[in-house]
């Protein structure tokens, strides 16, 4: 594990560089989700990582829509400039990792495990989903609010107690 090096992470995408012109900025986002995950295929722990490309939303990835889109319905997101600022973060942490920054679990819900991967200075949340002979890119956000934040610590926290006991 790298305890030495501070992560710096890959710089923002900022709608204001874009004009204002939303569709550029949206293709922009697009272009470098695409090029990290449906055009190449990083690997977490040695497990290829995928973003399902199907069903589609409007021609385009659903992970793409979930990991750039806010909302409880699913049908009805809408963008989050906080999220598309930050597409090149996803890979960035799969292929930092193992790194004393990235906080790691494992969280079953339902049938699955995911493996949810933590930056806290950058209040940053990447979810995999664990298959049999790979990992989904499941979601990924920036964390807004504190009490969320807290939340998730102690859900790693949780974990690393039933790890060491």
């Amino acid at each position: 594990m790298n305890q030495v090096t501070t992560l710096v992470f890959p710089d923002l995408i900022y709608f204001e560089d874009y004009d204002g012109n939303f569709k550029s900025y949206f293709d922009a986002v697009y272009r470098i989700f695409s090029s990290h995950f449906l055009k190449s295929t990083p690997y977490f722990e040695g497990v290829r990582v995928t973003a399902p490309r199907y069903p589609e939303v409007d021609g385009l990835s659903r992970t793409f829509y979930h990991i750039t889109h806010q909302g409880d319905n699913e049908q009805n997101r809408e963008p989050d400039i906080r999220r598309m600022e930050r597409i090149r973060f996803p890979k960035f942490k799969i292929e930092n990792h193992p790194h004393a920054e990235l906080l790691i679990w494992e969280k079953e819900m339902g049938r699955d495990i995911r493996i949810h991967i933590l930056n806290v200075s950058e209040s940053y949340l990447l979810v995999l989903n664990r298959r049999k002979d790979y990992l989904l890119l499941w979601t990924a956000f920036y964390i807004e609010h504190n009490h969320t934040l807290k939340k998730k610590l102690k859900d790693y926290e949780a974990y690393k107690k039933t790890k060491t006991a």
